[in-house]
């Protein structure tokens, strides 16, 4: 077997109180402060909540996934790097069975070291309820991340065999999202996840030495790290849960964090005129409205769903979000290589709207009435309630009447798992959910996969097709990476004709720092690498 090598408003009350104590570590030399979209200090344990700031926040710094995304550089996108595994193949007569060579050496925080063993026992917390470690939090996290794997084991300490369900090359993007986390710290913490999440033991570059929930979680280097080059140059990092836009930017301006996320567009101007820097970057993201396509819903109308698409002014809402974003032509940005030639031009005309909207039976004096969910905030959500309500007048113009069921970002991430057709999503047909669209699994088969229909797996609307069927089985089963980028064009190209999502943007991640923040490289990737920071005084 031969191996593959890759290398404006003022701050509620509230939200002052939560950062009444933070202004102390200012006196901190080395201390980055961060104010974060979420509500929530992340899930510790390993598998993290909170979506992909989740993941940036409390994931790829405390842990370490087999597979990981190189984020050394802001000029080119993200590609698969080696992480706790140095290199991995696909046997060349059995495409199902993939060998993974572990990285030797590594340690985990509580000094253990790390082998093919802890990868089965890791995989076994999230996909084996019979196990005495499985975690049903983590679980609901990680399991819809690998829905390829069918079986694995250790053959040795440094080798790991994972058999997939079915032939499957989008197998090393799927494990680039399980973290691993301690067996001995798991075993010395009375093996009671619910202890392990105050003193959690990964093999990452940092190290977290105290949270508070909704409050703030501190992180320390790991001195011993494995990759000497993301050894953190900080002394400290702080994360905050900041989910109010114009608390966040408060928060900056007042002195009391470093850093923020998803700075309020019409703030930015008063950032930039006290000093601060607006850092931004294309990644692999969209923001749109996932479609249910159960019996009886209205988007099941492909007039309907391209009158959607055709009513949006997505310059105008650029312009709503001061510049920073991408108005979408597909599920995927147009610079992608695998956007390919769709026939349906998404643009805004409302004339066309107004047209295919009637040739359907509705019109402004006849709306349809359709039902959302959206969140107040959330990791990659930009700014939901104010672009919502932009898409909301926007829809109504053409005949499309929006009654919204707002909830928490977290409870939103339960919902879109639990998938339109449970109870708790209270009959909504659309839900506004943002998408990391960087791999061929992540980006495209995952949505709309017959096999993955929530609660199986995220095609939250129920969608199933025998076209996209086919389309999904070539991308798994072509190996060649040339040939593959054809069929995803083609199916990207589906995605767009059918108009299968409302697509409204592209984001930017936009987030503001203090002018003492140095070292900051923005890679093309909803993750980030801290280690460079330095905090000049």
């Amino acid at each position: 077997m031969a191996f593959r090598k890759f290398r404006g408003a003022a701050l509620a009350a509230l939200s002052l109180a939560a950062l009444a104590g933070a202004s102390l570590d200012a006196l901190a030399a080395g201390t980055l402060r961060v104010g974060m979209t979420a509500s929530d200090i992340p899930l510790t344990t390993g598998q993290t909540d909170q979506g992909g700031e989740g993941m940036r926040f409390m994931g790829y710094t405390v842990y370490d996934s087999l597979v990981e995304w190189d984020m050394t550089s802001a000029d080119k996108p993200s590609v698969l790097t080696p992480g706790l595994a140095t290199e991995w193949a696909v046997d060349a007569e059995d495409k199902t069975k993939w060998v993974f060579k572990i990285r030797e050496g590594v340690k985990f925080h509580d000094g253990s070291a790390f082998t093919a063993h802890d990868v089965v026992w890791n995989f076994e917390k999230l996909l084996n309820p019979d196990s005495e470690q499985y975690d049903p939090r983590q679980s609901a996290q990680g399991k819809s991340r690998i829905p390829a794997v069918a079986s694995y084991k250790a053959v040795d300490d440094t080798t790991l065999e994972i058999i997939t369900k079915e032939p499957d090359a989008t197998l090393p993007y799927q494990l680039a999202w399980i973290l691993m986390s301690s067996k001995a710290n798991w075993e010395a913490h009375g093996k009671n996840w619910e202890e392990v999440a105050k003193e959690p033991s990964g093999t990452g570059p940092w190290k977290l030495s105290s949270f508070v929930p909704r409050e703030r979680a501190e992180m320390v280097p790991n001195a011993d790290y494995w990759d000497e080059t993301r050894i953190p140059k900080l002394d400290k990092m702080v994360l905050m849960p900041l989910p109010e836009p114009n608390a966040r930017t408060a928060a900056l301006l007042s002195g009391q964090v470093d850093w923020i996320e998803a700075p309020a567009p019409d703030t930015i101007p008063a950032l930039t005129g006290n000093g601060f820097e607006i850092v931004s970057n294309a990644y692999p993201h969209n923001w749109t409205w996932h479609l249910s396509r159960l019996e009886g819903s209205p988007w099941n109308d492909i007039r309907v769903r391209k009158a959607a698409n055709l009513a949006i002014d997505r310059e105008g809402l650029k312009e709503l979000l001061g510049g920073l974003a991408v108005p979408a032509k597909g599920f995927l940005p147009p610079s992608s290589q695998w956007f390919g030639n769709p026939t349906f031009e998404v643009k805004y005309d409302p004339e066309a709207a107004l047209a295919l909207m009637k040739e359907a039976g509705y019109g402004p004096e006849n709306p349809l009435k359709v039902k959302a969910l959206i969140s107040p905030s959330g990791s990659g959500q930009m700014l939901p309630l104010p672009m919502n309500e932009y898409v909301q007048q926007s829809l109504a113009e053409v005949g499309i009447e929006v009654e919204f069921m707002v909830v928490e970002w977290n409870q939103m991430i339960n919902l879109w798992r639990a998938g339109a057709a449970d109870p708790s999503v209270d009959g909504s047909q659309s839900i506004n959910f943002t998408y990391f669209i960087q791999d061929p699994f992540t980006g495209l088969i995952r949505h709309l996969s017959c096999d993955l229909i929530a609660p199986n797996g995220t095609n939250w609307g129920h969608y199933c097709d025998d076209e996209m069927q086919d389309l999904f089985k070539q991308i798994k089963t072509t190996f060649d990476p040339e040939a593959q980028d054809g069929v995803l064009r083609k199916t990207h190209e589906k995605y767009v004709n059918d108009a299968l999502f409302l697509m409204v943007t592209h984001d930017v991640a936009p987030r503001a720092m203090s002018a003492k923040v140095k070292g900051f490289v923005q890679a093309q990737n909803w993750y980030q690498n801290f280690s460079g920071i330095t905090i000049e005084e």
